[in-house]
């Protein structure tokens, strides 16, 4: 009342203090909690899609794409005489090298015969070098109790073990000799494709979550 005695009218909402609280805020705020759970499963997924990705990709390398490119060779091992360093199924990737550089504790891939297919992969145990300058090599498996029978010669020899990948030489073993780049190959770019897949699903229902969240606070502004 002012002073001329007259009643001054009431703003709306303005004598009780309570502020109008539009509908669409209060679906706003419970709609907040399903989103943020999705968005955290989103998150999930798309962090294990990364992983996939990047495991698919490390492997084409190491099984594939490595090899070729530095004239090694994958081999499997398949007996026990490399225990515990190298179980059976292990795969072996062996490089070629300069035999006048091989020293006691090095693993070598050698042909049991000269030109033969049969190899074994055991470990140099001592360099002997003849008179004439011509080096051989006594050779032992890790597990063995005695050296092998005779003295690997320089000719014989494929390779010193340059990796391993221990149980992936069992599926290259089972896919077989020509096949298993081709397998191996074909697996990593499903897989690659899946990842890229998941990837893209998800970003783009991060996007939308987003999307969402924004044009509800948007609406919710314009009500008050």
């Amino acid at each position: 009342m002012d002073g001329g005695g007259r009643r001054r009218a009431q703003r709306p909402g303005a004598a009780t203090g309570v502020v109008p609280v539009s509908a669409d805020a209060g679906t706003a705020a419970g709609a907040g909690a399903p989103d943020g759970g999705r968005g955290l499963l989103g998150a999930l997924l798309l962090g294990l899609s990364v992983g996939v990705l990047g495991l698919v990709v490390g492997l084409a390398a190491l099984l594939v794409v490595v090899p070729k490119a530095t004239g090694s060779t994958p081999l499997t091992v398949l007996t026990s005489s490399m225990e515990p360093t190298f179980p059976p199924g292990t795969l072996l990737v062996v490089r070629p090298v300069d035999t006048d550089l091989v020293e006691p504790g090095d693993v070598l891939t050698y042909q049991v015969e000269s030109g033969e297919a049969a190899v074994v992969t055991h470990r140099v145990v001592e360099v002997v070098s003849s008179s004439d300058g011509t080096r051989s090599f006594v050779m032992r498996g890790d597990a063995n109790g005695s050296v092998d029978a005779d003295p690997v010669m320089p000719v014989q020899v494929r390779g010193a073990v340059w990796y391993s990948l221990p149980l992936v030489g069992w599926v290259a073993q089972a896919v077989g000799g020509e096949g298993r780049g081709w397998v191996a190959t074909a697996v990593g770019v499903a897989l690659c494709l899946y990842s890229v897949a998941a990837l893209t699903v998800g970003v783009r229902r991060r996007r939308r979550a987003r999307a969402g969240r924004t044009g509800r606070g948007r609406r919710t502004a314009g009500a008050r």
